[in-house]
C-alpha cells in the first residue's frame, strides 16, 4: 500500500513543544465507524502537526471493509491519529483517533487505556456503523458524548429520534459538529469536558459507600 502518513519530522517546532504553563494533560479518544470523519477532526483541531497512519485503500480491502455510503474514500486509518489541543493555559488534551474498520478494532484496547472520555462521531447517512462503537464504549465504561458530523447530503433528524435510534440515555449529550472546522471541533471537545466535569461533580456529591 502507498503510505499517506504525515511527513517525517526533522525536529520539534516551537508550537510542538508543550507550554510551560500546562499542569494537566488528559487523554481523549475520537471514535466512530468507517469514514465518519475522525482523521479530519484530529487534523482540523490539533495545534501541532498531527500524526496520522493513513494508507491508500487497495483491492485487498474489497469484501472486507464495508465502505457503503463512502465509496469515494481513497485512504483509511490503519493504526491511529494523534493530535494535541490546549483548552486553557493549564489544561492540554491529547487526542487519539481510532481506526474505523472492524478488522482494526483490536487496536482499540490500547488506545482506550488511560482515556478520560471519548467523542463518538456519527454520520446520519449510516447510523448503523455507530451501534457497535457505542456498545464497546459502554462495555468498557468509557464516558462519551455523541457528535453528529456535518455532511452536505446527510439527513437531519430530531434530537429525540437520534437518541432513540442510537439507544442513548437522556444524560449523554448529543451535539452538532463540522469536523472540518477547528472551532466546531474544539466546541465538541469542550462539550465533552463539561460532561466529564458534571460526572465528576455527581460522583463527588454521592454519599460515601455508594
Amino acid at each position: 500500500m502507498d503510505s499517506r502518513s504525515s511527513d517525517t519530522i526533522a525536529g520539534p517546532r516551537r508550537e510542538d513543544v508543550l507550554p510551560d504553563t500546562a499542569t494537566a494533560a488528559v487523554k481523549i479518544v475520537i471514535v466512530g465507524g468507517f469514514g465518519v470523519g475522525k482523521t479530519t477532526m484530529v487534523r482540523s483541531v490539533s495545534e501541532i502537526r498531527p500524526l496520522t497512519t493513513e494508507e491508500t485503500m487497495t483491492q485487498a480491502g474489497v469484501g472486507v471493509d464495508d465502505n457503503s455510503g463512502v465509496e469515494s474514500k481513497t485512504a483509511t486509518t490503519v493504526a491511529m491519529d494523534f493530535g494535541r489541543i490546549s483548552i486553557s493555559e493549564q489544561l492540554v488534551l491529547y487526542l487519539f483517533g481510532t481506526p474505523g474498520q472492524e478488522r482494526f478494532w483490536f487496536l482499540w484496547n490500547g488506545l482506550f487505556e488511560g482515556a478520560l472520555g471519548a467523542v463518538v462521531l456519527v454520520d446520519t447517512r449510516r447510523l448503523e456503523v455507530s451501534f457497535d462503537v457505542i456498545g464497546r464504549l459502554e462495555e468498557r465504561g468509557v464516558p462519551f458524548i455523541v457528535a453528529i458530523n456535518t455532511f452536505p447530503d446527510a439527513p437531519r433528524h430530531r434530537l429525540e429520534a437520534l437518541r432513540a435510534a442510537l439507544d442513548l440515555p437522556d444524560e449523554i449529550p448529543i451535539v452538532d459538529c463540522d469536523a472540518r472546522q477547528r472551532a466546531s471541533s474544539r466546541d465538541t471537545l469542550m462539550a465533552l469536558m463539561r460532561y466529564l466535569h458534571s460526572l465528576a461533580m455527581r460522583r463527588a456529591q454521592q454519599p460515601s459507600g455508594r
